[in-house]
Parts: C-alpha cells; structure tokens; sequence
C-alpha cells in the first residue's frame, strides 16, 4: 500500500515519521519543503507538489483549517490526481461544513473520503498514542486500519459518514476548551487569594480530578507558560467557533462554548494568538485585576 502525507507541521511531521518508521511505502509534501527533511531521513520521499505526492493508494492530509485543506483538496490537484479507488484520508479539524463538501466531491469522482481527526498533543503524535475518531465508509475504514494502528493507541469508528468524525472531534475539543476555561478562573480564584498555585493543583489532580489533562493543563497555567504552544490559542478559538457553527446548524444552543469564545477573542486581541490555549489563564486572571 503507498502512502502520501500531506502537511507536516508540528502534528504532521511526528506522524509521518512514525508510518515512515513503519516501513509504509511513503511520500510527503508540505508547503515548506523543509519541514520533510526528518521524515525523509526516516525513510519517506519527498514529493516537489501535491500533484506528484497523489498518485498513492491513500494520501493523509493534517493540516490548520478548511482554507488549507481546500487549497490541497482543489488548487493542489489532490482530488483531481488522486486515482480511481483510493481514499483521502483528513485527519484535520475541519467543519462539519467542509466534510460534506469533500465526500461528495470525492464520490464523484470514484474516490473515497474518510475523515479521522485526532485527539493527542504533539508528544503523543511522536509517540504514536494519539486518539483517533474514523468515520467513513467501512471498507475504506478497513484499508486505513493498519495505518491508523502505526499513528495512535486506539481508532474509535463513529459511523458511515465522515462528517461524523468531525462534529465528534469539535464537540471534545469545545469540552476541553471549557476545562481549560474553568481551570483558569479556579486558578485565578486561588491566586487571588494567596494560595500557591502548585500546591492547588497538586490538591487537585491528587483528589478530585486525576485525569492526565488536568495536570498537564494545570501545570502550564501554574507555571504560567504557554511557549511553545501544543495547540496554539488561534486554532482553539478556530475549532470553538466550528463546533458553534456545527450547533447552530442542528439547532442546540452551546452558551458555554460562546463564552469561551469571546474569551479566546480577548486573548487574540491581547497578542496571544501563537501561546497555548492554556493561556486563557491569563485572561481569567487579568479579569480578575491579577
């Protein structure tokens, strides 16, 4: 089976090195072309455009947002070049919009559209521990299988309809967006207060909430860093925005991820669209005149 991968960022470099690890038959693009060289050296070739990379059994995309997933999809050919039979795989978070948009396209034209967003940070895609979500057609979910096996620790199947997938992955994100955002008033609660901040979050991740994502997201906050960014405030705020407009569209009020929201804009404004999304800790504490 040969692979494309296509986008090679801070979740896309790590993930293409693992299935070049995996000794797939592999080929990688991104928009800088420097961003291949690691997974060259592991083992992929790298491709001088999207068309080139296309002509593969199954090409992966993890990329930012629809506009650049629609630029590959369309402008770069991807759709056009991409052979009769095989399958594009987005592991992007991508509208619920843009799902529907490119399964019909690819059916079409005799291709298949799976999309399998992922849950993990940068260190769980090195690590080959990402979560993934897979919706699609199940002989294609079939084909993808080992590939997802050499990418993450589980592949949840969450139907026949790829835009699945991606109400799915928005709805978590829109939940640890509202995690992050009650971890940071506790936290400036707390601070206002005198209390140290290590010793609150030790209290909490020792009691009442022991998941991982407590203290991974406590701990930044405590330490009050948010360089380098896991997941940068303005693609939070992205996918926040995506899951509103995904409830708009069937109807279900989210006054919580509103709220978040307004508070990611205020982060932006406030210069902090590259710091993590952990950084409306800040935000919190600056409204509470910290």
């Amino acid at each position: 089976m040969k692979l494309a991968f296509l986008g090679l960022g801070n979740m896309g470099q790590p993930m293409a090195r693992n299935l070049a690890a995996a000794k797939f038959d592999l080929i990688v693009w991104n928009r800088s072309p420097a961003r291949a060289d690691d997974v060259v050296k592991a083992g992929a070739t790298a491709a001088p455009s999207v068309a080139e990379a296309a002509r593969v059994d199954v090409a992966l995309t993890m990329v930012a947002d629809d506009a650049a997933l629609e630029a590959i999809v369309f402008d770069g050919r991807l759709l056009e070049t991409l052979p009769g039979g095989a399958i594009h795989v987005s592991m992007s978070t991508i509208s619920v919009a843009l799902a529907e948009k490119l399964a019909a396209a690819h059916a079409a034209r005799g291709s298949a559209f799976v999309s399998a967003p992922v849950f993990g940070r940068p260190d769980a895609a090195a690590a080959g521990k990402l979560f993934i979500v897979a919706a699609g057609p199940s002989a294609a979910l079939e084909t993808c299988q080992p590939i997802f096996d050499a990418l993450g620790q589980r592949t949840f199947r969450v139907g026949a309809e790829a835009r699945l997938a991606n109400l799915v992955k928005l709805s978590g994100n829109f939940l640890l967006a509202s995690i992050i955002e009650s971890l940071a008033e506790a936290f400036a609660l707390v601070r206002k207060a005198g209390v140290d901040p290590h010793e609150y979050l030790e209290l909490l991740t020792g009691t009442l909430f022991t998941a991982p994502l407590f203290r991974t997201y406590g701990t930044l906050m405590a330490d009050r860093r948010y360089q380098p960014a896991g997941f940068r405030m303005r693609l939070g705020l992205k996918d926040v925005t995506l899951a509103l407009d995904a409830a708009r569209a069937a109807t279900v009020p989210l006054p919580v991820a509103s709220l978040v929201r307004d508070h990611m804009i205020s982060a932006l404004a406030q210069g902090r669209q590259d710091d993590d999304w952990s950084a409306l800790a800040e935000i919190a504490a600056r409204n509470a005149g910290l």
